[in-house]
Parts: C-alpha cells; structure tokens; sequence
C-alpha cells in the first residue's frame, strides 16, 4: 500500500501523499495476483528502485500512516490473512497469533534485491542502509521487531525453506505448542 501511494505521488508529484493515501482504490488480489492501483496492474511497477525510496518516505508521514493503517486493519479483520511489512506486528496487527520478525544479512539482502532488479549489488546495499536507517529512526511505526515476534534469520536460506519454517510455526501456534 505504501508503495502505492509512492507511485502514484511519482506519477503526480504536485499532490500530497496523505490525500492520495486516503484517495487511491488499492486492491490486493490473495495468492500472488496482481496489485491494482485505481484498477490498473501496478505490480511489477511498485518494485523499482525508484517506488521502493520513495515508499519508505511516505511511510514516515503521519498523515499517510494513519490512512493506511485503518486501511490495512480493516482490510485484515476480513478473515485470516498473511501480512508482510515493516510495521505489520507492531502497529497494524499487535495481537496477530503468530509475528515473524524475517531478517537476513545485509549482503545477503542486497544480494538477492540486485538480482532481482538486474542492479548492482553496491548500490542496493548503499539504498537499502539508507532506507533501513530511515525506517528505523521514524517517529511513527519504527521498524523494529515486536516483543513477541519471532525472530527468523533467512541468511542462506531460500524462499521455500523460509515458507515451510514459517507454515511450521503456524503449525505449532495453531495446535497450541
């Protein structure tokens, strides 16, 4: 949703992000399909480098969070859903029954980000410090882990086996282990 509205303040930068955070139809289509932004497949496009800064600057705008945030909440007291994002655990869903804290080496991230953009593995080291630093030091939903999240280090590990540890665990908190 963030990356949303950094693409659509992109595409018009005259416009302030909050009234676009409370402005844009975002619809999240389950299972991997498309993200559509006002009713067009923005997918492939909320991932360039450019959306990916741009998104972590207006998530420190307050007006933007709380926008979001009632989005979001909303969206997920629709039923069960699986939530990834920087605040997910701490602010959007506190008492979810299961938080994942996903980490992994600095190198390891930037590495698998390069490959995935075609970019230099410098770079995206150098883009992603900074946007770490920023999310970090935000006023509003600080990336940080929850208190009861479960801390899961991805470092050498690949998609499949980071899903089937955190089905795993899903597991155990759903037969109350």
């Amino acid at each position: 949703m963030y990356r949303c509205v950094a693409l659509a303040q992109l595409r018009a930068p005259g416009e302030q992000a909050p009234v676009l955070a409370r402005r844009l139809r975002i619809e999240l289509a389950g299972d991997g399909g498309p993200v559509l932004l006002d009713g067009v497949d923005v997918s492939d496009a909320i991932r360039s480098p450019e959306v990916s800064q741009a998104a972590s600057v207006v998530a420190a705008d307050a007006g933007v969070r709380e926008a979001l945030v009632a989005r979001q909440q909303e969206l997920m007291s629709s039923g069960d859903w699986v939530a990834e994002g920087r605040d997910i655990g701490t602010v959007v869903a506190p008492d979810a029954g299961l938080k994942v804290f996903l980490t992994a080496d600095a190198r390891e991230r930037a590495r698998r980000r390069a490959d995935e953009l075609g970019a230099s593995q410098e770079m995206v080291l150098a883009e992603q410090a900074m946007r770490d630093e920023r999310d970090r030091g935000r006023e509003h939903g600080p990336l940080e882990p929850a208190p009861d999240a479960v801390l899961l280090d991805s470092t050498g590990l690949d998609v499949a086996a980071v899903v089937e540890l955190i089905a795993g665990l899903a597991r155990d908190r759903s037969a109350g282990r």
